[in-house]
């Protein structure tokens, strides 16, 4: 997609694409081998960031954490592609380091031994945007922020954001970094879709929107519920994602929402997950959606979103048909 248009990561002097790839379905739903079809895809079809984590995919059974960032770093080895692409990775998620698999970990020490775990996996010298997966509070953010710092000035990150921080917590954090001469979060990754909309929308939007953050999406597709692949509860039961998180979705909410959703995606031919991409593209702040696919069919359906502009009616019918 020759025409794609690069979009600012706040003032990190970063450029994504439209889309940004999430891989945490690398090494849970989808093998090394098929990682490595899909993001030969999606690099060639000119998108240009990866998104993922220290502790994708410690969940799967058998698995320790670590499992995404192995296979990207073995992709980037394996098809020289490092300069073309920005490594979006994210710690303080527990790696099993306090004993304790809820509580999140921002402090220096982890961060300054995660970050080599994770440099080493990705075998690259330098991640582009380093994220606090969540919140910790018992972590100064002073403390959090001057880790950072240090890991700038030695050249291990480029920039940081945040995931998961609520409006409170990051205008804590721009304002420590202001007053202290400290690298601030350049971006802030919330769960935030057509049919999620209370997490992002309001003080956190206006706060990206004044402050000129980037806006990362994740969830963007609502695990699959906005793509049109479930019909019923039944249907996202049998997923591996969606089973058990849907279940409440499909109320008379919901249901408006996939009914309009259907209706613009007919009227524009597209589909669902095409029509609530380019919705999420079109609000005010959001950067880029995160977009994951197990298969290259579902991969290039849903790139397709970057390019597809919907009219102010389309927009306006699917806003209408989410409000709560």
């Amino acid at each position: 997609m020759s025409d794609l248009k690069k979009r600012a990561l706040g003032k990190s002097g970063l450029e994504t694409a439209p889309l940004v790839f999430g891989g945490n379905v690398f090494g849970w739903t989808i093998d090394k081998a098929k990682s490595f079809e899909i993001l030969d895809a999606f690099v060639g079809a000119g998108f240009n960031a990866i998104d993922t984590a220290d502790v994708y995919s410690r969940w799967v059974p058998g698995n320790s954490g670590g499992e995404s960032e192995t296979i990207i770093g073995e992709w980037l080895k394996a098809r020289r592609r490092r300069d073309d692409v920005l490594i979006l990775t994210k710690v303080g998620s527990t790696m099993g380091q306090n004993g304790d698999d809820t509580r999140s970990d921002l402090s220096p020490r982890w961060i300054e031994r995660a970050v080599e775990d994770s440099l080493r996996r990705l075998q690259t010298d330098v991640i582009d945007l380093y994220q606090s997966h969540w919140m910790d509070k018992t972590t100064p953010t002073e403390e959090t922020l001057r880790a950072y710092e240090r890991l700038i000035q030695t050249g291990k990150v480029r920039a940081i954001g945040a995931s998961n921080h609520d409006a409170v917590r990051m205008r804590e954090a721009l304002d420590v970094a202001a007053d202290k001469g400290l690298p601030r979060y350049e971006t802030v990754q919330p769960h935030y879709n057509l049919y999620n909309r209370s997490t992002f929308e309001g003080e956190q939007q206006d706060l990206a929107v004044a402050e000129g953050l980037g806006v990362i999406t994740y969830f963007s597709l609502e695990s699959g519920f906005l793509s049109g692949k479930y019909g019923t509860v039944a249907d996202a039961d049998a997923s591996k994602r969606g089973g058990g998180m849907l279940k409440d979705h499909f109320n008379e909410r919901g249901v408006r929402i996939l009914a309009v959703l259907d209706a613009v995606a007919r009227r524009n031919e597209a589909t669902p997950a095409q029509v609530a991409l380019a919705w999420l593209l079109s609000r005010p702040g959001v950067t880029a959606p995160i977009v994951s696919a197990t298969s290259l069919d579902q991969l290039n359906d849903t790139l397709k979103a970057a390019t597809l502009t919907l009219s102010v009616q389309d927009l306006a019918d699917l806003t209408t048909a989410s409000d709560a």
